[in-house]
């Protein structure tokens, strides 16, 4: 419902000016103002943070939103048959129900991200830290080669075998990250 005024003063030949052009549009000036104004809105960027606002919405500490339409608003949607199915093998794939997988899909989207479910975070996590472990026992031999002079424990081809399985498990993560990045771009893996 339009209620608000906004006004201002303008020189009179702005006023001129805005007068002759609603004339050419067959509009009252005050018609020809709101279609200005809503255009100049149009053309101006909103921040997330705006649109936030005035949705009404703020943040809890737990991360989630608040608010009277919160980050829980239920959408409806309907679907191909064929594209059903395809959504319930990914979602699958992926662990997750569908409408959560449409849920990051559509987070996802909105937000420029490319998400790692829980589970392949997980994956990720312990990945890192087998990689540390491997790290730590290094340097604790390289340490021990400084201050000796010599290795006790793996030879040559032992550390060699340990530096492919660190250059094996870096290219493993490197293809999950860029498959995931593909199949959320995608949609297929």
């Amino acid at each position: 419902m339009v209620t608000e005024f906004i006004k201002t003063r303008v020189s009179p030949d702005t006023k001129a000016r805005v007068n002759e052009a609603a004339q050419k549009q067959l509009l009252t000036e005050s018609v020809w103002l709101r279609r200005a104004v809503d255009a100049a809105l149009r053309s101006t960027p909103v921040s997330e943070d705006a649109l936030i606002h005035r949705a009404g919405i703020r943040p809890s500490p737990e991360g989630d939103s608040v608010g009277p339409r919160s980050a829980r608003t239920r959408i409806c949607i309907r679907i191909r048959h064929d594209d059903g199915l395809i959504l319930r093998e990914r979602a699958e794939a992926r662990g997750m129900p569908a409408a959560t997988y449409i849920a990051v899909l559509v987070r996802a989207h909105l937000r420029a991200l490319a998400p790692l479910p829980s589970e392949e975070v997980a994956a990720l996590k312990r990945s890192v830290a087998e990689l540390s472990a491997i790290g730590r026992n290094l340097n604790q031999i390289a340490r021990v080669a400084h201050q000796t002079g010599r290795i006790t424990g793996p030879n040559r081809d032992d550390l060699r075998s340990m530096l492919k399985v660190c250059e094996g498990m870096r290219g493993h993560v490197k293809e999950l990250v860029r498959v995931n990045n593909a199949t959320w771009e995608s949609g297929y893996a």
